[in-house]
């Protein structure tokens, strides 16, 4: 992402110049809803895709541990690769690839294709995350820019309300392949819509390798990453396989995933608003109480979650959980490095990334050699350490 702009540097006030630039920051909260949908389809098509061709449902995982691991290079490389280049034109390019990618994945014949097409994937992830929120904040006035990244991040929220469920509804009536032709038809809207509302956003402070080192030196900003790690992999060691989850410790029926990962999502969104609003009051405050919240909920799925009733009450406390995450780890390194906000914003984007692959791998991991419901206890473990990750800064 990017810097916080000078005064010098606020958007026109003039009424028709900040409509036109809000339109843009709802475009790109559409693109983030694209990407993140992308990047989670797999997780309600597991079995569908595992069985079309032939692998198991651990190793269809690999479909979002891949393109995490390559989001997680893509995201503090790109902002130093591309340097001067203007950012306008970057994220337009990094919506091509996404297209593309998706175009590959609907033709894929055999799994090794399709890993390929979650490599491209990746980097159109990494890429356009690394930039999208930051640059949000230099399209409208100072005073706007706490709603501006909420409404980015809230379009990855949204996600998990429409894109997710209503990817795996596609696969689950129709094919697992249209569910990814159809999200790369929402990537050429994005695209377009970006390439009219966009002004030229040329780089202000290129990012260079030293100023990527300098941020681990920022204690706090340690451990905003590192809680970002924790809680975004403790949820997705679990939510990769939420769908044999529901039905095999819940007793759900596969027909009913779609719509209860549609509850999950309306959850997540309240989530978001509501960490916002609290983030930026008491930003510690609101880390800590989301990484116990989820770790508790994770922990107390295989005993309370194994009727459908309590399944579906701790999908959807999960979900008001996770929903929060983005929001208040964005907010935390926003407020630790408000000088480098772009470089600082890079590295937690890597983190978040690698976190999901790194989440999903060892999920995969867990699932193949114990039990489905073991990788609930795994995401319960790694988020309820973010309280101690965090505590360290309280002087600070």
């Amino acid at each position: 992402m990017t810097t916080v702009e000078s005064p010098a540097s606020t958007p026109d006030t003039a009424p028709d110049v900040l409509f036109r630039r809000w339109l843009a920051v709802i475009a790109m909260a559409v693109g983030t809803f694209a990407l993140v949908t992308v990047e989670s389809i797999p997780v309600g098509l597991l079995p569908l895709i595992g069985g079309a061709l032939d692998v198991s449902e651990g190793t269809a995982g690999l479909m979002v541990t891949v393109p995490g691991l390559v989001a997680s290079l893509t995201a503090p490389l790109l902002p130093v690769l591309i340097r001067r280049l203007d950012r306008r034109v970057v994220l337009l390019g990094l919506i091509v690839l996404m297209v593309a990618a998706n175009a590959l994945s609907a033709l894929a014949y055999d799994f090794a294709v399709l890993l390929a097409s979650r490599f491209l994937v990746g980097i159109s992830i990494g890429g356009f995350w690394a930039l999208a929120a930051g640059l949000a904040v230099r399209l409208v006035p100072q005073r706007h820019v706490p709603r501006a990244v909420s409404i980015v991040f809230g379009g990855a929220t949204a996600a998990n309300v429409l894109g997710v469920p209503a990817g795996t509804l596609i696969g689950g009536l129709a094919s697992w392949r249209l569910a990814f032709v159809a999200v790369g038809a929402l990537g050429i809207v994005v695209l377009l819509a970006l390439l009219f509302l966009l002004p030229p956003l040329p780089a202000e402070h290129p990012v260079l390798p030293r100023t990527l080192a300098r941020q681990f030196r920022n204690p706090v900003v340690r451990a905003g990453v590192l809680a970002t790690f924790l809680l975004v992999s403790g949820h997705y060691a679990a939510f990769t396989y939420v769908s044999p989850i529901l039905q095999d410790v819940s007793g759900l029926g596969e027909g009913t995933v779609s719509p209860l990962l549609l509850g999950f999502g309306v959850a997540g969104i309240l989530g978001n608003f509501l960490a916002g609003a609290a983030g930026e009051r008491r930003i510690r405050a609101t880390v800590i109480t989301i990484s116990v919240t989820l770790g508790v909920v994770l922990a107390a799925f295989p005993l309370l979650g194994r009727t459908p009733a309590g399944g579906i009450a701790l999908l959807i406390a999960w979900g008001l959980a996770f929903g929060g995450v983005p929001v208040s780890v964005q907010t935390w390194i926003l407020n630790s490095a408000p000088d480098s906000a772009e470089a600082a914003t890079a590295l937690n984007t890597s983190l978040f990334n690698l976190a999901i692959a790194l989440g999903a791998l060892f999920g995969g991991i867990v699932a193949n050699n114990t039990a489905v419901s073991a990788v609930l206890l795994l995401g319960a473990a790694l988020t309820l350490l973010t309280s101690t990750a965090l505590w360290s800064t309280r002087r600070a």
